[in-house]
């Protein structure tokens, strides 16, 4: 540690804002892929999802979709909550 950089507080500040800045978002996304998963090769795109052979997300699918958004939105109400205890 230096008079001018505090190493240990700036590892713990580039880990956070990795982990909200990068982090939060990917697993939104991971979740919104879990509720839309990719066409099967040699599907045509005719009306309907069903008629395009589409697959649909499943149990499987919303449920990790599910725990993806919960843990999201649990890490935004903890931000906030510490802004509000914090001001």
């Amino acid at each position: 540690m230096t008079d001018w950089i505090n190493l240990d507080a700036l590892w713990k500040i580039v880990v956070v804002g990795l982990l909200a800045g990068a982090g939060l978002p990917a697993l939104f996304a991971v979740g919104l892929r879990a509720l839309n998963p990719p066409t099967r090769p040699g599907a045509t795109a005719t009306s309907g999802a069903a008629a395009a052979g589409r697959p649909t997300a499943g149990p499987a699918g919303y449920a990790a979709a599910g725990l993806c958004f919960a843990v999201v939105l649990a890490a935004v109400g903890w931000g906030i909550s510490v802004i509000v205890n914090h001001s």
